[in-house]
């Protein structure tokens, strides 16, 4: 008599590797050999492609650069372990202006967007940049300031920051110039003493520059993506209320904005998510603010980073459009 196969069950071993056993429906006659029909094979099973999961995969950002000696492969992941755990070190209390009696955040947001378009003119690294903006926000949450010394205190925190980053830095002759002549070589030399004295001497602290160094690196970018980026965290060190958010969230939220607004539509991978920490529901305030910023850039008095962005040298990235459909999904849940 014929004897039909029961589907396969698997069955796992200690591995974890998955066993196939044919199970007959009359034990007693496994003894004896089955003659084959294939016209009574049975098929097996039949899988729904649709039923079929394939998990993103985490690409492996570091594998290209394991001969490059300068790339230090092999520390990578611990050196942004400890600026993950150094950053909240690096922030300031986003109310810190409320100790000041005679400057404001317009003031501040005045200073940042010119010293952007300085910055540029001295066509510095972008390390000093951000690092510019941090000694700002901390020597200001730690001591007050008189509004005819607030851009005094940009310039000598340019000045620091060059000397930490650069390896040709500005005199401090220049800096008068481009002050319009506003302070005195003594007044500007008096202000840096006085700034690493509230600092500590305190320098090296991660800003969002190296998050997105290393973020872009996981989202495989091209320069029109880095680009763009870095546009849009630049409107966002001009913004006061961008100080709630950590230099690596800001970092992640202006990529993760960036990337929307360039492929139109939502777009935070597995890898991204990996390497930032950050998932994609926990970038969206940030990156919502930041869209209302892009599309606010060309307008105002504060239009530094716009014109910025809007020249050859950064392929007129200041023309892309805004992420907008952020926006419109805000209401859900």
């Amino acid at each position: 008599e014929t004897k039909k196969l029961k589907p396969s069950v698997p069955s796992s071993n200690e591995f974890g590797d998955c066993i196939f056993i044919d199970v007959e429906e009359n034990k007693t006659s496994l003894d004896q050999p089955v003659p084959m029909f294939l016209e009574e094979t049975e098929v097996v099973s039949e899988v729904e492609m649709e039923d079929i999961i394939i998990e993103e995969p985490i690409v492996d950002i570091d594998g290209c650069d394991t001969k490059n000696p300068l790339a230090v492969v092999e520390y990578v992941e611990d050196l942004h372990a400890y600026y993950r755990n150094m950053e909240k070190f690096s922030c300031v209390s986003p109310n810190y202006m409320d100790q000041q009696s005679d400057v404001n955040e317009k003031m501040r947001a005045i200073l940042i967007d010119w010293l952007i378009e300085v910055h540029d003119k001295f066509d510095l690294m972008g390390e000093t940049l951000f690092l510019t903006v941090n000694l700002i926000d901390r020597f200001l949450s730690q001591q007050t300031v008189m509004r005819k010394k607030l851009q005094l205190v940009g310039l000598v925190a340019m000045l620091l920051a060059c000397k930490y980053e650069e390896v040709s830095v500005p005199i401090v002759g220049d800096l008068i110039l481009i002050s319009d002549k506003a302070y005195s070589r003594k007044e500007v030399l008096e202000m840096e003493r006085l700034m690493l004295n509230t600092l500590q001497f305190n320098m090296s602290f991660p800003t969002p520059y190296v998050f997105m160094k290393r973020f872009l690196k996981a989202a495989q970018s091209d320069k029109k993506l880095e680009l763009l980026s870095f546009f849009l965290i630049e409107l966002a060190l001009v913004e006061y209320e961008m100080l709630k958010f950590q230099p690596s969230l800001l970092a992640a939220a202006a990529i993760y904005t960036a990337q929307c607004s360039l492929n139109g539509y939502k777009q935070w991978s597995k890898t991204c998510e990996w390497h930032s920490s950050y998932t994609e529901d926990q970038l969206l305030e940030c990156s919502r603010l930041m869209v209302g910023f892009h599309e606010k850039a060309a307008t105002g008095k504060l239009t530094g980073v716009h014109r910025k962005y809007g020249t050859s040298k950064f392929g007129y990235t200041a023309k892309c459009e805004a992420a907008k459909f952020l926006l419109q999904t805000q209401q859900q849940p």
